[in-house]
């Protein structure tokens, strides 16, 4: 009974302390280790809004560039930003592990702040002021001055890149899968990390962006600066209290692996039974903090890599759980590539938004509304969501669903993607309302402000909110869920991935547009002058091709197969949404069969 105890005691999910020894699950992890991650992420939001959040005005009002090309400057770096994930995570699970990658990342995302606070601060970095609202009537960047300001983005972007899929991963760590407890706490672990991080995020929206258009950049960008010092000295403090998983060879590798030795072995027969298979053995997966996976149907062809033939080279055979393990890397795939489209709708929050609200009445009050700001109205409706979401419809549909999720997170998904039909709709209503307005006061030559109040873009940020609420939150958490246990970091990049390739869509898709609708002497959809251009055609576009991506996503979701669960804490939690009553029942239903 002891030995049992002493045994519960101890993490089972092959957590271990930074000396790699096992811990007791009472003195490390849990929200108290999470309380130390989720302040560190606070304030890393908060620098990082800092930056993207009014970067757009910054490039058209202090570097002087056009609308096309500053909107594809910021989409370009965003994704950027987003796509340097993936080579974050292969370090963390193959070389470093997730602490160590985190921590050399900082110091390379501090190092790209302080330059880009000294970029938008010393003079001879930044052309001289320009007070005339068309751009190309004003002195233009030196490539001295372009190259230290995009250097610095960059250089920010690479060290994202190392600690965005880690950073989440190593707070996802904290909780036990094979303790049911944990594993509820788990499931509203991903709620909770959203809202810390649009929590940061109306921080960087609302006070950075008006101290930078009132007060100066110089201050606006160094407080954020500041804020990633003392967040990645907050998440130092935590150190003691964090669990952590051993890094466990390359991911790539070991897909590799099962890919070339399925193809090599492709004219084989395929034992009809899958013991037959070559597997290892429960015990050294147990020694290594792996978990076995058994056999599965789908993606048949890759079980010819644990077909047995005398050779003994892992690029010949592979092991059962290698062989699952890339099944579900693979497996989410198509659902990755449906994420990209809505991540267009989403850059579009960061761009063109909020090109419209710079012709716009901005007063609100005695006070000027930044343009950027708008972005507050998208983060409060988003942290009012995940609250009510998890609080309350959680608690209400799970009753009837018995998902301790409530809904799963496919069904989640399909929710925010189908809001964000309805954002661009809403949005090509706003803009030719907006169009008409300038025609019917003579502000379409001119391109001088329309007097028309900034709010009337609320709608559109507000539902982006909701769709944030939705989709964004259960794209974290299902690329986490849905990877294997030895591949989480390159799981969660996957959503990451998803930001990137959806920001250089956008801007290819802006691009391409602006270039046709250009061609045989005509003016073009979008133009520096937002009141002579036809962006309510663009957003028209936009909704036509975000509801050709939902029915594809309809599709993909329908014949989507999640994975086993490695533990059985799931199940306790759907026996205690069933209570007692069923349960007897069930219980008696087994004692029959």
């Amino acid at each position: 009974m002891a030995a049992e105890e002493g045994f519960g005691a101890y993490t089972q999910d092959g957590t271990v302390d930074l000396k790699g020894n096992p811990i007791l699950r009472s003195k490390r992890g849990g929200w108290t280790a999470c309380s130390f991650i989720v302040v560190y992420e606070v304030f890393e939001r908060m620098a990082y809004c800092g930056i993207s959040a009014n970067l757009f005005v910054y490039l058209t009002k202090k570097l002087h560039l056009g609308t096309v090309t500053a909107s594809n400057n910021v989409t370009n770096w965003i994704g950027a930003i987003w796509m340097t994930p993936i080579l974050g995570a292969y370090v963390a699970d193959a070389h470093l592990g997730r602490y160590w990658t985190f921590l050399i990342a900082c110091a390379i995302y501090l190092s790209g702040m302080c330059l880009l606070t000294l970029a938008v601060s010393v003079p001879g970095l930044r052309p001289p002021r320009c007070t005339d609202p068309n751009p190309d009537n004003c002195q233009k960047a030196s490539s001295l001055e372009l190259a230290v300001f995009y250097s610095a983005l960059y250089i920010l972007a690479v060290g994202t890149g190392g600690t965005k899929p880690n950073i989440s991963t190593i707070g996802a760590d904290q909780f036990d899968d094979f303790d049911p407890k944990e594993k509820n706490q788990k499931l509203s672990f991903f709620n909770w990390w959203m809202f810390s991080i649009f929590f940061g995020i109306l921080f960087g929206n609302t006070i950075l962006v008006y101290i930078q258009e009132n007060v100066g950049w110089t201050l606006g960008y160094g407080i954020p600066t500041l804020g990633l010092a003392i967040s990645i000295t907050v998440f130092l403090v935590g150190t003691p209290f964090y669990r952590h998983k051993k890094p466990t060879g390359s991911p790539f590798t070991r897909m590799a692996r099962v890919i070339v030795a399925a193809l090599r072995k492709w004219s084989l027969p395929m034992p009809s039974d899958s013991r037959e298979f070559h597997e290892i053995h429960v015990d050294e997966y147990t020694k290594q903090g792996k978990f076995k996976i058994e056999s599965t149907p789908t993606f048949r062809f890759l079980n010819r890599a644990c077909v047995k033939t005398g050779s003994k080279s892992p690029w010949m055979l592979c092991s059962v759980t290698e062989v699952e393990e890339t099944k579900q890397m693979l497996r989410m795939i198509p659902i990755l590539i449906t994420t990209f489209i809505p991540s267009v709708m989403v850059a579009q929050s960061n761009t063109l938004f909020i090109k419209q609200g710079i012709t716009l009445k901005k007063t609100m009050g005695a006070i000027d509304l930044p343009p950027a700001s708008l972005g507050a109205f998208v983060t409060v409706t988003m942290l009012v969501s995940v609250v009510l979401y998890d609080r309350v419809f959680v608690k209400v549909i799970r009753r009837w669903t018995r998902n301790p999720r409530g809904i799963s997170l496919l069904q989640r998904l399909g929710i925010g993607f189908a809001l964000h039909i309805i954002i661009m709709i809403i949005a090509s209503l706003t803009e030719k309302y907006r169009i008409s307005v300038a025609k019917k006061h003579g502000l379409v030559e001119s391109g001088g402000q329309v007097p028309l109040t900034i709010f009337v873009l609320l709608p559109q940020f507000v539902l982006m909110g909701v769709a944030d609420a939705c989709a964004e939150v259960a794209k974290i958490e299902f690329f986490y869920d849905q990877a294997p246990e030895s591949m989480k970091s390159l799981g969660t990049s996957y959503s990451m991935t998803s930001m990137g390739v959806g920001n250089f869509l956008s801007t290819f898709i802006l691009s391409t547009v602006s270039h046709i609708t250009k061609e045989d002497g005509h003016q073009g959809w979008i133009r520096n002058n937002l009141n002579a251009s036809r962006l309510d055609y663009y957003y028209a576009f936009l909704a036509i091709l975000s509801s050709a991506n939902f029915i594809f996503y309809i599709v993909v979701a329908k014949f989507y197969q999640y994975k086993a669960e490695v533990s059985d804490s799931m199940e306790v939690l759907k026996e205690e949404l069933e209570g007692p009553k069923n349960k007897v029942s069930s219980q008696v239903e087994l004692v029959g069969s």
